[in-house]
């Protein structure tokens, strides 16, 4: 797991400088619309954006609005200094671990998470933690990647040798049974053909 995680790490610290413009970016560029257009439909104040990398959803959600209070949590040290760069002290952004999320019960309205559920050791874990965080009706949120059972069990299978830190791709029966232990009204919709959100409101 911490071999898994370090070399998430390392990957992202590599692609920081031009993960704005990239094709490494590309994937998460591409679910930004989708998941602001959700975040849109909801009433939050304070919020956390769960592997924030450089803080672009971030920096949209903050123009629009730059009275919610915004976190970040990243484990790539180069990915939160672009973020840091970006947002001028409007965001706490703060270098961490999705398994252990340094925050008190209760503390968030939402949490969202774009394009890095896939790299995460201990998926429970993360939703575990997530749920903690949240008050008690607050929104969880993923944009992740996805492929048909096909292709995703053979991309599966050469991520057990990925240098980037990627673990595993999760079908939408998987994804639903993580999260309904925590949440209630889950939901699973697929944006593209290599995208999905899914998002659920944790018990009262």
């Amino acid at each position: 797991m911490v071999q898994t995680k370090e070399k998430s790490r390392i990957a992202f610290n590599h692609q920081a400088a031009t993960y704005d413009k990239d094709i490494k970016g590309q994937h998460a560029r591409n679910l930004y619309p989708v998941l602001l257009e959700k975040l849109s439909s909801i009433s939050y104040e304070t919020f956390l954006d769960l592997g924030c990398g450089t803080g672009a959803v971030l920096q949209s959600i903050l123009d629009k609005d730059s009275n919610k209070k915004a976190y970040g949590l990243d484990l790539s040290e180069n990915m939160l200094q672009k973020a840091k760069d970006k947002l001028n002290d409007k965001a706490n952004l703060i270098l961490g671990d999705s398994d252990n999320l340094p925050f008190e019960n209760d503390f968030f309205d939402v949490v969202y998470c774009n394009d890095s559920f896939h790299h995460y050791p201990s998926p429970q874990t993360v939703i575990s933690e997530v749920c903690r965080v949240l008050k008690p009706g607050g929104t969880f949120i993923i944009c992740d990647c996805w492929e048909p059972l096909l292709s995703r069990t053979i991309m599966n299978f050469f991520m057990k040798f990925s240098n980037e830190g990627d673990v595993k791709m999760y079908s939408e029966k998987e994804i639903c049974s993580f999260l309904s232990p925590y949440f209630k009204n889950v939901v699973w919709e697929k944006i593209n053909y290599t995208s999905y959100m899914a998002y659920g409101s944790k018990h009262e």
